[in-house]
């Protein structure tokens, strides 16, 4: 095999060079079954041990509670804006967001057909540059909820602290997913895609307090009903094997790195090469966002115009740094740096910035 490229997509994500080769062992014949996983029945004693392995690293690595239940749901995050105010929302309830940006902004649109929702904070004014203080947010009467997003993938911001409210926190933490530890006594239900540190598309995790379950909404289709998949253990119907299987190998390799601390610690340490990178270059290059809610995982930066841009994008490619674009929506460069993307990766691109100011 060719050198591994450093591989900045936004998703889906670099996974572990060791995840890849086992599963690699593994596809053709599983355990000297003659099958491969995905070939099996997902009622299988062989398929139980992956999914239930892959329940239980979750729960371990992320320090989750116990009186919350982990779900495995097919469709990413994307199907969670639709699933959360479906299951919570009632009559003469209402749903309050924090619109941080692109992300944030298709959770409303969302939920606006499936209950009352409202937006109590917005970021739109500042053009999306930071995240809220908990005294900025508005919260209005008969809220059920308070929906925030984590870490805007497109936008590069993340909360540095996460909010206080007085009402349940929901949080899409589809971007920075096991890179950083969470304080579960503020949140209530949690969700993301596990493309972007997990492992890959195809697969939504959500994380509840099971007491969200006790009156939510069951007037919809069984698929969609939290409290179907956590009685079911998320085997409902047939899951997405594949996709399980992969995350449950990305989080053994997560554990033998030292776990969640040693996620936080590399996702600091990468980040923070970058963006002092960016800082040093004499303005050839900077970052449009506030200093103090710079993402750990997704690093937007611009030049000086966008025909400098479209070089700098086309001369790292060539130089085996991939997928720099900014989102088609705002332009710019963009280095994702999640969980399985080594240091070196970073320290090229890195170099290649430094030898890019000097010959432009």
């Amino acid at each position: 095999m060719r050198e591994r490229a450093h591989n900045f997509c936004a998703g889906p994500c670099t996974l572990p060079l060791e995840t890849l080769e086992a599963a690699k062992s593994e596809f053709v014949d599983y355990h000297n079954t003659g099958m491969s996983l995905i070939e099996m029945s997902h009622r299988s004693k062989e398929y139980d041990l992956v999914h239930m392995e892959a329940l239980a690293l979750t729960r371990s690595l992320f320090q989750v509670p116990d009186d919350f239940s982990i779900l495995f749901i097919q469709g990413g995050a994307s199907i969670q804006f639709g699933m959360v105010p479906m299951n919570l929302l009632k009559p003469g309830e209402r749903g309050a967001y924090v619109n941080s940006g692109s992300w944030a902004k298709g959770a409303i649109t969302d939920a606006a057909h499936y209950g009352e929702i409202y937006t109590a904070w917005d970021g739109s004014e500042d053009n999306y540059r930071r995240m809220p203080e908990s005294s900025e947010i508005e919260l209005e009467g008969n809220t059920r909820y308070l929906h925030i997003t984590s870490n805007e993938t497109i936008g590069g911001i993340h909360y540095p602290h996460y909010p206080k409210a007085d009402v349940p926190l929901i949080a899409d933490i589809s971007s920075d997913f096991m890179s950083r530890p969470l304080p579960w006594e503020q949140f209530d239900l949690v969700y993301g895609g596990a493309q972007k540190n997990l492992g890959p598309s195809g697969l939504g995790v959500v994380i509840l307090r099971r007491t969200l379950l006790e009156n939510n909404n069951r007037n919809m289709a069984r698929y969609l009903r939290y409290d179907i998949h956590d009685t079911k253990d998320s085997l409902f119907n047939t899951p997405p094997v594949f996709a399980i299987w992969m995350m449950g190998k990305t989080l053994s390799w997560m554990k033998q790195k030292g776990g969640l601390a040693a996620m936080a610690s590399a996702a600091a340490e990468k980040s923070n090469m970058l963006y002092s990178a960016i800082d040093n270059s004499e303005g050839f290059y900077n970052s449009p966002v506030d200093p103090s809610c710079r993402s750990q995982t997704n690093v937007v930066f611009r030049l000086g115009s966008e025909e400098l841009e479209k070089n700098f994008i086309t001369e790292a490619t060539a130089a085996g740094l991939y997928n720099l674009k900014g989102h088609r929506s705002v332009g710019g460069c963009r280095a994702s740096l999640y969980n399985a993307l080594p240091m070196k990766s970073v320290i090229a691109l890195v170099d290649f910035m430094a030898d890019f100011k000097q010959q432009h």
